[in-house]
C-alpha cells in the first residue's frame, strides 16, 4: 500500500504503477480484492479516494488525446451525471473522445475516438479537461443512444443542471439532417425535470410507448394517516401509482419496511401502487405489469351510458310535440 500512497490520491495507469514498482500481477491482485478500483479504462484509484468531479477529470486527463474533447456518456460523467446502462451493468467504461478542427480520431485503445463539428460555445473547461457543455452533451447522447439511455439522460440533465425545454429545442437546428434528430426532437417534449432516478425514466418511456396517457413523474398526496406522500409516475386523477424499486435505494430492510407502510396507506386511501422491481424491465416482463396498468386505468375510468340523454328546453320540436299530446 506505499506504493498506492505515493500517489497521493491521485489516479493512474499501469505504466506509473510500474515506474514506481508496482507489478501488473500485483495491479491486478489488489484489483481483486477491492483495494484499487477503476474509475475509467487502464486508469487506476485507491479504492477509498472519494468519487469527486476533480478526481474524474484528473483521471480523463491520463488517457485523454491531445486535441480531443470528451463528449457523451463520459462528458455526462464529468457533469456529475452517471448514465447506467439499461441493464444496470458494472462495466469500466473507456473514454468517449472526439477530435476538433480537423484533427484525426484517437487510436488509442482505452479511449473511443471519432470526429464531430463542435462549435467553441459547445466545449468548456472542467477541471483542466476540454469537455463538450451539458446542454451540446445531453442533446448528443440523446440523438445517439437507445431510447431509454436518452430519455433518462435529459431527465437527469434537466435536474442536475436546470436545462429548460426552451433551450433543448433551440438545439435542434443545429442537428439539422444530423443522425438521431428525429428521436432528439419526439423525446424533448416527454423529458422533465422532476425524475428522480433514470428508472423512473425508463419506465415513463415504456409507458408512453405502450400508448398508455403520461404519468406525471411525482404526484404529491396528503393521507389522512401519513401526512404528505410522494408518488412516482402517477395518474392522481385515478390514483394509480407505478413505482421503481432500485437496489439504490430499496436494498436494507428499513426502506424495504418503510415502502410497505407507505404503500400500504396508500392503499387504504384508495390508491392502486404497481410496482416494478430490476427484473421487471425486460420485454417479457414489462408486459405484465404493463397489463396491470391498463387492466387498474380500466377499473377506474368512468362507466359509458348506454345512450347519451341531453336536456331538452322549450325550444327543441320533440318538447313541443309532448306539449301538444299532454292538452
Amino acid at each position: 500500500m506505499d506504493i498506492l500512497d505515493s500517489f497521493h490520491g491521485s489516479p493512474f495507469t499501469a505504466a506509473m504503477a510500474m515506474e514506481r514498482g508496482l507489478s501488473r500481477d500485483r495491479l491486478r491482485d489488489l484489483l481483486a480484492h477491492g483495494l484499487v478500483r477503476q474509475p475509467l479504462h487502464s486508469v487506476y484509484v485507491a479504492a477509498a479516494e472519494p468519487d469527486t468531479l476533480v478526481l474524474r477529470a484528473k483521471a480523463a486527463a491520463l488517457v485523454l488525446p491531445e486535441h480531443a474533447v470528451v463528449c457523451d456518456l463520459c462528458a455526462a460523467w464529468l457533469h456529475g451525471v452517471d448514465l447506467l446502462d439499461f441493464a444496470e451493468l458494472d462495466l469500466v467504461p473507456r473514454l468517449d473522445v472526439v477530435s476538433t478542427d480537423g484533427h484525426e480520431g484517437s487510436r488509442r485503445p482505452e479511449v473511443f475516438g471519432g470526429k464531430r463539428d463542435l462549435r467553441a460555445d459547445e466545449i468548456m473547461m472542467v477541471h483542466g479537461v476540454r469537455v463538450t457543455t451539458p446542454v451540446r452533451t445531453v442533446c448528443d447522447i440523446a440523438r445517439l443512444r437507445g431510447r431509454l439511455r436518452a430519455l433518462a439522460a435529459l431527465d437527469e440533465f434537466r435536474r442536475v443542471h436546470g436545462i429548460s425545454e426552451q433551450e433543448l429545442r433551440a438545439m435542434l437546428p443545429r442537428f439539422v439532417r444530423h443522425r438521431g434528430v428525429i428521436q432528439l426532437r419526439e423525446l424533448i417534449p416527454l423529458s422533465t425535470d422532476k425524475a428522480d432516478s433514470q428508472a423512473e425514466s425508463w419506465i415513463r418511456l415504456i409507458i408512453h410507448d405502450a400508448g398508455l396517457p403520461l404519468p406525471e413523474p411525482q404526484v404529491w398526496s396528503l393521507l389522512p394517516e401519513w401526512g404528505r406522500v410522494r408518488t412516482e409516475n402517477a395518474y392522481a386523477h385515478l390514483r394509480i401509482a407505478v413505482e421503481y424499486d432500485g437496489e439504490e435505494f430499496h436494498t436494507s430492510e428499513e426502506d424495504r419496511e418503510h415502502d410497505r407502510l407507505r404503500r400500504d396507506a396508500l392503499r387504504r386511501a384508495g390508491w392502486i401502487v404497481i410496482v416494478v422491481r430490476k427484473d421487471g424491465l425486460g420485454e417479457q416482463a414489462r408486459a405484465v405489469w404493463l397489463q396491470e396498468l391498463v387492466a387498474a386505468m380500466a377499473s377506474r375510468a368512468p362507466a359509458d351510458k348506454a345512450k347519451r340523454i341531453y336536456s331538452r328546453g322549450p325550444d327543441h320540436p320533440s318538447y313541443r310535440r309532448r306539449k301538444a299530446r299532454d292538452r
